[in-house]
């Protein structure tokens, strides 16, 4: 019998790659095991830094008028990338993709999902375009504790902003603009019409809810972020699980994660984003105190988080001990972000 199994299960497989090698070059089926291979080595490989993944553009959407959504997903938890999600497609495809359940990700299943995401990815292929754009944990925590602070909103603006500019760039008709707000909507929809002002651009809460073209964006961004979760590998090379329950404060199984995975000098696995207060609150409380050279020059007041510990704490310094100390000093890195240098000449 195992025997028997052993090559029914040898058939199957090479059933399954003849059928990918009948789908041609630039088949769907091609296309959509191509693309979970991407987001899985990404997840496994490169996860610390941001990337887009894209389909190709479907012909159709370079002739016809189109729709373009915008939504995300990944915004509120702890850990993990967040994801913006662009969907575009003929506007003859709204009343489709609503005739087929496309609704806002957060209330399908895990199952109806995939199941969208895979019809976007085959038999729409030809009509409905789509790109995310997969912030890292890491990208978002430096820019959010740099010296130049840049905040989850700006981050999240300026990736929509990109995401419509490449389908621009790369030939997309687009017409009209559907995008689920973040902050105030009627600010967020002024900015991006200045910024196209040949697009008819609407913003509102809940628009993944109310336009099937942002439902189907939805969907694209979730999908991928649970993917990229799914297969995480630590680049830390650290044993450690993948359980973080929903990824939110308030969820008891992420508190377990963080706190059963604090390092007292690292803090946490990349996967984590270092600039929320769940992180932060645990890294001052857990970890011993790390002085640096430039906080000298820092005042108390640049970064969101001072991650003061307690005196009773071990202590580490990176000053470079006295011989650095009298070499010249490197600029503080917020003067190197702003391009600024120092001067004593001011002029006659």
């Amino acid at each position: 019998s195992n025997s028997s199994n052993s090559n029914e299960n040898e058939n199957e497989e090479e059933e399954d790659a003849m059928k990918i090698l009948l789908c041609g070059e630039e088949g769907e089926d091609l296309f959509s095991v191509k693309m979970d291979q991407k987001v899985k080595m990404y997840a496994m490989n490169n996860n610390r830094k941001t990337i887009i993944f894209e389909s190709p553009i479907p012909d159709i959407c370079k002739t016809e008028p189109c729709v373009l959504g915008i939504d995300e997903a990944g915004r509120g938890p702890v850990c993990g990338p967040m994801v913006y999600g662009v969907s575009f497609a003929p506007e003859s495809m709204s009343s489709v993709l609503k005739k087929e359940g496309f609704a806002d990700s957060k209330v399908l299943t895990e199952q109806q999902r995939d199941m969208y995401f895979d019809m976007i990815k085959t038999s729409l292929y030809d009509k409905v375009g789509w790109k995310v754009d997969v912030l890292s944990s890491t990208d978002i925590s430096a820019g959010m504790l740099g010296r130049l602070k840049y905040n989850l909103n700006e981050q999240s603006h300026n990736s929509a902003i990109a995401l419509i500019r490449k389908c621009l760039n790369e030939g997309v008709n687009v017409s009209k603009v559907f995008v689920d707000t973040v902050g105030k909507a009627d600010k967020y929809q002024a900015k991006l019409q200045e910024l196209f002002p040949q697009l008819s651009i609407t913003v509102e809460s809940k628009a993944d809810a109310k336009y099937p073209i942002v439902s189907a964006a939805s969907i694209c961004a979730k999908v991928v972020r649970d993917m990229v979760i799914e297969h995480w590998q630590h680049p830390e090379h650290i044993a450690s699980s993948t359980e973080f329950g929903c990824g939110y404060p308030s969820d008891p199984k992420t508190k377990k994660w963080l706190k059963d995975n604090t390092d007292n000098i690292f803090g946490f696995p990349s996967i984590i984003r270092f600039s929320w207060s769940t992180a932060s609150k645990i890294i001052d409380n857990v970890c011993v105190a790390v002085e640096w050279e430039d906080d000298d020059d820092d005042d108390e007041t640049t970064t969101s988080h001072s991650y003061k510990r307690k005196p009773s704490q071990p202590k580490l310094s990176f000053d470079g001990g006295a011989a650095a100390k009298k070499a010249k000093r490197r600029a503080p890195l917020y003067m190197r972000q702003a391009a600024l240098t120092h001067t004593e000449d001011f002029g006659k």
